[in-house]
């Protein structure tokens, strides 16, 4: 199988590594921090706006763009690439979550996986090969198999049977790739490790995973509902099952806390949507912590959203404008928002990296998380 992860740099204080993932369209930097485009667009934000900030992968989903517009109007306009003009990375995740968690209408079977669309409610079939063609047309640089998801708190017999058929659909989604990368297509499928949060199960798991040599590890069914604690402690307990030499992605974790754990256990990859929703709702990262520019108190400030951060949001607009903008409900309080919390985010990325690289991960992020949970906003 292809190699497509080299590791740098090992931390002499823990599991945490710098990397390089190379893929179609550019090599990327890890651990990397990728902003979700649901649409193959980052709400509130161009393409170029992403690219300023330094991003080299972004994720897209494809429940919603099978929807609308269609695989083949995407597959017609030179894949999301040509589609959307993001000239880098896609990762695209399978839809699976998006039929666990959107669909009212669903029936998971050894076939694959019914639902009724949340837009018309049409009915719709996703099977593992179709998940894999529709990606391929979509040209993603990185596709998902097609996954049965599993919330915190379902049984044992429950999560048992989900993974029994996250494994089967395994094998007939590689069987689909390799067809695809017999006829061009150099985009790469990861397997996603299940078991919701039975330790057995995930060992399990993992240990079917590893064997069935693909060239990345994806970590699923967590960030479902579970306490922080219980995410971080199951997290670390699948990593140590999985081969240290592959490329490892978290679903679904976008805050500073969430990210530096999964950077401790020796993730690579994450993605969320929460730092541009939470700027949408106003809600700003600082090293202070999460400000709301909603307050009152900003009213008179006019000062920058962190005073430490080099963005041109912080640069150029001061936490009374943006609060104006916000409460009088303007597009460019989203705009900004957005820009800012996801250039603190990258930003926060590439210091991880180069402590990991000098050997001070964990001072970092012991040092950072202090800070940030303390909430000393001024």
């Amino acid at each position: 199988m292809m190699n497509i992860f080299d590791i740098k740099h090992e931390s002499s204080d823990g599991k945490a590594r710098t990397g390089t993932l190379h893929l179609p369209h550019g090599d990327v930097q890890t651990p990397v921090f990728m902003p979700v485009g649901t649409n193959a667009t980052v709400k509130a934000l161009t393409k170029d706006d992403l690219d300023e900030i330094g991003f080299e992968i972004i994720l897209a989903n494809t429940y919603h763009l099978y929807l609308r517009p269609g695989s083949d109007v995407i597959e017609e306009a030179g894949g999301l690439h040509g589609f959307s003009g993001w000239e880098k990375n896609f990762l695209t995740d399978s839809g699976g979550f998006q039929v666990w968690s959107l669909s009212k209408l669903r029936k998971i079977t050894e076939e694959g996986a019914m639902f009724a669309s949340n837009i018309d409610g049409s009915r719709h079939l996703f099977t593992p090969e179709k998940i894999v063609d529709v990606q391929a047309q979509f040209n993603s640089d990185i596709q998902m198999q097609l996954d049965v998801c599993s919330g915190w708190g379902i049984d044992k017999k429950e999560a048992l049977h989900s993974l029994e058929i996250t494994e089967n659909w395994l094998k007939r989604a590689k069987s689909e790739w390799l067809k695809k990368q017999d006829e061009g297509y150099k985009g790469i499928l990861l397997p996603i490790v299940q078991g919701n949060f039975f330790e057995d199960l995930r060992i399990r798991s993992a240990e079917f995973v590893t064997s069935m040599e693909m060239p990345a590890i994806a970590i699923g069914g967590l960030s479902v509902g579970e306490p922080a604690e219980v995410f971080a402690s199951m997290l670390d307990f699948t990593v140590n099952h999985l081969p240290k030499e592959k490329a490892k992605y978290v679903m679904g974790i976008g805050t500073p806390d969430y990210i530096l754990d999964a950077v401790h256990s020796g993730i690579d990859m994450f993605d969320c949507v929460l730092p541009t929703r939470n700027a949408r709702n106003g809600s700003y990262f600082t090293h202070d912590g999460k400000l709301s520019i909603k307050q009152e108190r900003f009213i008179h400030d006019f000062g920058p959203v962190d005073s430490e951060c080099n963005c041109k949001v912080c640069r150029n607009y001061s936490r009374s404008y943006l609060r104006h903008l916000f409460k009088e409900q303007e597009i460019l309080s989203s705009m900004l928002a957005s820009y800012h919390n996801l250039y603190f985010l990258h930003n926060m990325m590439k210091e991880i990296r180069l402590a990991i690289e000098e050997n001070r991960f964990e001072e970092y992020r012991t040092n950072f998380l202090k800070r940030y949970h303390a909430g000393n906003i001024k």
